[in-house]
């Protein structure tokens, strides 16, 4: 570190700082850049948290596994990731409650996610799919096409899909192959 006090000005603003833990180790790699932070400048971030207690299954476990090297602004791109993660953490629990038949937790998580990943069409397409299976064909054909428009290879990627992700509706790869028309 720079100073001394880079260390001292972290642990108060992590302590300090509200939300979720990563939002608090955020608040801690602020201070750290404010005092100075490393002495070869600023380059590089990461953020690991991992679940306090292990199902033996460490990509089901770990919450936030981020790293930036070599940046001109990493806490910038830290920040990006985290809401990037955060929007697929989002989709998880969309895709699970849709899974559970759960209509408004699947709609709740959906639109969490897709506010969170901005103008990437991924949380809006894999909530066309979640709504497929749940057999609200028109909302997830009617999302299809809207994501369809922007990028074709979503409707590319909709026809290779196994047909247990899209049941419900027998002549459905048949809408779909009508929306690439």
């Amino acid at each position: 570190m720079l100073k001394s006090s880079v260390w001292p000005a972290m642990a108060e603003a992590y302590r300090g700082a509200k939300g979720e833990l990563v939002d608090r180790f955020l608040a801690a790699l602020d201070a750290a850049e404010a005092e100075g932070g490393d002495i070869r400048g600023r380059q590089s971030a990461a953020i690991l948290i991992v679940e306090a207690k292990s199902t033996g299954r460490p990509w089901h476990d770990t919450i936030f596994d981020l790293r930036v090297d070599d940046a001109p602004e990493p806490l910038a791109e830290i920040r990006r990731l985290v809401g990037v993660r955060r929007a697929f953490i989002h989709m998880r629990l969309g895709n699970e409650a849709a899974a559970r038949g759960d209509l408004d937790a699947t709609e709740r998580e959906f639109a969490e996610a897709e506010r969170l990943i901005g103008e990437n069409p991924e949380m809006r397409y894999w909530h066309a799919i979640a709504l497929l299976g749940l057999g609200k064909i028109d909302d997830g054909l009617a999302i299809l096409r809207e994501v369809g428009r922007r990028d074709r290879n979503w409707l590319e990627l909709t026809m290779r899909l196994p047909s247990l992700l899209l049941v419900g509706d027998s002549s459905l790869k048949d809408r779909v192959r009508k929306l690439m028309e």
